[in-house]
């Protein structure tokens, strides 16, 4: 694992679109968004550490109805 992580291009192209839309949101606007994207963050924690435990076999997969 010593290879260096870099952006794609995409990536870099993403984060400036995404930084100028942050740049036109009036601060409610940003706060509401931080926060929802701090929740989603959180969302996906779970979900990776739900999926290595059950690729691990500690825990068994969770059941899709």
């Amino acid at each position: 694992m010593n290879e260096r992580l870099d952006l794609s291009l995409e990536q870099q192209f993403s984060i400036r679109a995404f930084e100028t839309q942050v740049d036109h949101m009036s601060l409610e606007q940003a706060q509401h968004f931080l926060k929802e994207i701090y929740r989603q963050m959180m969302l996906k924690e779970n979900m990776y550490q739900q999926f290595l435990k059950h690729q691990w076999g500690i825990e068994p997969g969770p059941a899709f109805e």
